[in-house]
């Protein structure tokens, strides 16, 4: 994983919209039925260095907020990015599958989790467990690197996310780019839609695209 104090940076640069990622996704899960209820429980599925935790404390202060990675680097980076709102806020350190919750949240977000997990049982394992944690109807804002379709297009696709880096001047070096552009995993809609079903979720509304990121509103069924 590249070092957090330039992990923000880097991922801007070599993914077009992720600056306005996390405040999108704080906004769809803030309209939710569930999360939009006063000091509505959220859970934070992977979160980094903080984005989606920053914009959750700006839009809605209200949210108890879960924030979780199984990554102590990164909850520390998070924690001192966020500062004095990083109070009242429940840290801990571990993943979804790990998390003893069952119908606690009203909504979740998972941004750029999924992708980096194989597609062996542990892809499900992680959506079966968030779906777990949300309440009937609770809401999940996944956003992922998908695989791409076939198209005589993607020689186009893949040029232009080249350009989009080289003209956002990413100058990260090879080993923080092989943690973030390799050993992913990256799925089709038909594999997702399949997986999201089997996690108990309906099926994925697609919310956000920008070459081959993809962004999904999910609800819980039941």
């Amino acid at each position: 994983m590249a070092a957090p104090l330039g992990y923000d940076l880097t991922v801007q640069q070599l993914i077009p919209g992720y600056a306005s990622l996390a405040r999108l996704a704080v906004a769809l899960l803030a309209a939710s039925q569930r999360a939009s209820l006063p000091g509505a429980s959220v859970l934070v599925a992977g979160c980094g260095t903080g984005a989606e935790l920053v914009e959750a404390r700006s839009q809605r202060p209200d949210w108890q907020l879960r924030a979780i990675d199984p990554s102590a680097e990164m909850l520390a980076a998070a924690q001192q990015r966020l500062g004095p709102a990083s109070e009242g806020i429940n840290w801990q350190q571990t993943t979804v599958e790990g998390l003893e919750a069952q119908s606690c949240f009203a909504g979740a977000l998972s941004v750029l989790v999924l992708q980096s997990l194989p597609d062996d049982g542990t892809k499900l394992a992680f959506l079966t467990a968030l779906a777990r944690s949300l309440e009937p109807g609770g809401q999940l804002v996944l956003v992922d690197l998908m695989a791409p379709d076939r198209s005589p297009l993607q020689a186009q696709e893949e040029a232009a996310w080249l350009g989009f880096q080289r003209a956002s001047g990413l100058t990260a070096d090879t080993e923080e780019l092989e943690a973030l552009t390799h050993g992913l995993h990256p799925i089709g809609r038909a594999r997702l839609t399949a997986l999201v079903n089997a996690a108990g979720f309906g099926d994925p509304a697609r919310i956000f695209q920008a070459l081959g990121y993809e962004g999904f509103l999910l609800q819980r069924l039941g």
